[in-house]
């Protein structure tokens, strides 16, 4: 895949990083139900309780995605790779903490630089695609990530999947989330500029549906959402 730009992966510097277990549960309502409700519906896809080898893609700070499904499934192993060095630091604790580490690959970098084989048997990409900035780099990863999957392997797919400007009231109860968790207007209005300049989600969930095929997967299933975010799973075409 085309490297992302710097900037995509400057977001999450140190102090960025260490505000991540706290500011995503504000910024996504729901955060724990999503990580939770993806584990589940990659072992209802793959059958519970058998061995799968698991990429998780974007896996730096809370590695939520491993602690849930790693409880869930605990002959699942993984393969966790993120280009921020912060980030991937933040998820070595987590994994530590819950005993995951020998369970788990930690790469720092990209996904096109994994080998194209052995394939996994699935993979989570959650959080990731809206930070990407234009389709060509939406199409890039989803492309990578078909390529080092089993013909069949689900994906979870989970982020912003509307314009940001063209759902106004979903962005003002955004905004409102953030006043709900002590935020001075100032700091709301401070926040509602960044995502609007920082973040380039897909158009709509026709748009997610579109990137997909493109990349080789069925039509998604949607399974979770909450304001602008949306979660769901799609098997990549045999």
């Amino acid at each position: 895949m085309t490297t992302p730009p710097p900037e995509s992966t400057e977001k999450f510097d140190p102090g960025r990083a260490a505000e991540y277990q706290v500011q995503s549960r504000i910024a996504l309502a729901g955060y724990d139900a999503c990580h939770e409700l993806s584990a589940c519906m990659l072992a209802a896809t793959l059958g519970p309780s058998r061995p799968a080898q698991v990429l998780i893609v974007g896996a730096g700070g809370g590695a939520q995605e491993i602690v849930c499904t790693g409880a869930l499934e605990p002959q699942w192993c993984f393969t966790a790779v993120d280009p921020s060095q912060p980030m991937l630091d933040l998820a070595l604790a987590r994994l530590r903490e819950h005993q995951l580490l020998e369970r788990t690959e930690t790469r720092l970098g990209y996904v096109a630089d994994l080998p194209l084989e052995p394939r996994f048997d699935a993979a989570t990409l959650i959080g990731v695609l809206h930070h990407l900035p234009g389709d060509a780099a939406k199409r890039d990863i989803l492309n990578a990530v078909a390529a080092r999957l089993k013909p069949g392997a689900p994906l979870i797919l989970a982020g912003n999947r509307h314009a940001y400007a063209s759902e106004p009231l979903l962005l003002a109860a955004w905004g409102e989330r953030w006043r709900m968790f002590g935020a001075a207007p100032e700091e709301v209005r401070a926040k509602l500029g960044k995502i609007l300049q920082g973040a380039d989600p897909p158009r709509s969930e026709a748009e997610v549906a579109g990137l997909l095929g493109d990349a080789g997967f069925d039509a998604p299933n949607w399974f979770f959402s909450s304001l602008f975010w949306g979660a769901c799973i799609a098997r990549k075409r045999v």
